[in-house]
């Protein structure tokens, strides 16, 4: 059964309109989730909290999105989808200005446990509405453009966090955050149709979907990808700062580097994916390996004039590796999400929600591991964990594409009868 069915006629924007809100929507949300990424050092400082501590402010709304993603659906059950979306992108808008202004890191961790809760909503449900808003020709670009929203986080949100926590102080960061979030919400009053629910997709169906044997792959992919991702990035401000001396410019261009790149990233694999989601995977998981590889190995040696290291590498090289990092994990998300709705195309909302949640519990479980690898081996020993994982992803990805090649049904054909 198809459980998407047709947007409804309540609104006077055009379809285009409504997925640009909804990609106001996932990059706040990303954005918000990803903040103590750019601040972490003056946040854990603040709060007098560890950098592992401060990191896993980040682990807390992963675990809770992935959850609360995971059963999206089902837990909105006959509402409908844009009165959702538009509650919980209050409730982000609240959970942000708590952020900004607790005194203890208590309460940090209590309006994190509210932007989780906000996220995970929004992800479970908006990461298939692409192919409902947009007619059937720009179903593609429509999904495509709603994960931008995961990129732009990278390109604007975390380095204006990183910039605005130098300047004014890193409260100061979800301030804004909050204050987006309410003008999101207001956006998707006055622009989304009404979505009015199919049928929901309870746990049964949920199972259901995970019995299609590639939609398995796409989401055992989609984990290692993200945990290898953010085994390191969770982690990238003080990797960067790695050797001494660290120069907040450089941090800055570094992160604006990788957030650029994650865009065309997004679109390049997004046109790919469109009609070969598995080659479009493949290929974002194997830049994404060497992107991590390459960071690594810089970081190891030492780049001259970047952070104050002692290494003769050249500064650039470091903006390059870093770049090819983000270029590949630009299109982790559209790709593989597309590889996951592909495997089941009439179970879209389960399947999504599902990817969603793997999502979100891959975010937690490599900001976890990375937090403890940073904490016990440093930069070094986290970089290691975070390529291992991420190889794995790439090769898995390879093994998985060459195995549904094999196993596709050619078509048959049969001489006819006289």
């Amino acid at each position: 059964m198809n459980s998407r069915p047709p947007a409804g006629s309540g609104s006077v924007g055009h379809p285009m309109t409504s997925v640009a809100a909804i990609t106001l929507s996932t990059f706040l949300v990303v954005t918000s989730e990803m903040m103590p990424v750019g601040v972490l050092t003056p946040m854990a400082t603040s709060l007098g909290a560890t950098a592992g501590a401060a990191g896993a402010t980040l682990t807390i709304t992963g675990a809770i999105a992935a959850v609360v993603s995971t059963f999206a659906p089902a837990l909105a059950g006959r509402i409908d989808r844009r009165t959702i979306l538009i509650a919980f992108m209050a409730v982000l808008a609240l959970a942000n200005a708590l952020t900004a202004i607790a005194p203890s890191y208590a309460v940090v961790i209590l309006g994190r446990v509210l932007l989780g809760v906000a996220m995970g909503m929004v992800w479970g449900l908006a990461a298939g509405l692409g192919g409902r808003i947009a007619p059937p020709e720009r179903a593609a670009l429509a999904t495509t453009l709603i994960f931008s929203g995961v990129s732009l986080a990278s390109v604007i949100g975390v380095p204006l966090g990183t910039y605005m926590a130098t300047s004014l102080g890193w409260r100061s960061a979800f301030w804004l955050l909050a204050a987006l979030g309410a003008v999101a919400a207001v956006s998707l009053r006055l622009v989304l149709p009404a979505l009015p629910a199919g049928s929901p997709a309870g746990i049964r169906g949920l199972f259901t979907t995970l019995r299609v044997p590639q939609v398995v792959a796409g989401l055992a992919i989609t984990a290692l990808l993200v945990v290898g991702h953010f085994t390191g990035y969770t982690f990238i401000r003080p990797l960067l700062e790695f050797g001494g001396g660290h120069k907040e410019s450089g941090i800055a261009a570094a992160l604006l580097a990788f957030g650029i790149a994650g865009v065309v990233g997004n679109f390049a694999v997004g046109a790919v994916a469109a009609a070969r989601p598995k080659r479009a995977v493949v290929g974002t998981a194997t830049a994404l390996a060497v992107g991590v590889a390459g960071f690594g190995a810089l970081s190891v040696s030492g780049a001259a004039g970047f952070w104050g290291g002692s290494g003769t590498t050249p500064a650039f090289l470091v903006i390059v590796a870093i770049a090819v990092w983000g270029l590949g994990y630009g299109g982790v998300s559209v790709a593989t999400q597309r590889w996951v709705a592909t495997a089941d195309p009439g179970r879209v909302e389960a399947s999504a929600a599902l990817w969603a949640g793997i999502f979100n519990a891959s975010i937690a479980t490599g900001a976890v591991l990375g937090g403890a690898a940073y904490d016990g081996f440093g930069a070094v020993g986290t970089l290691s964990v975070a390529l291992a994982i991420a190889a794995t992803g790439a090769l898995v990805a390879g093994v998985a594409a060459v195995l549904a090649a094999m196993h596709a049904t050619p078509p048959t054909h049969r001489r006819a009868r006289p």
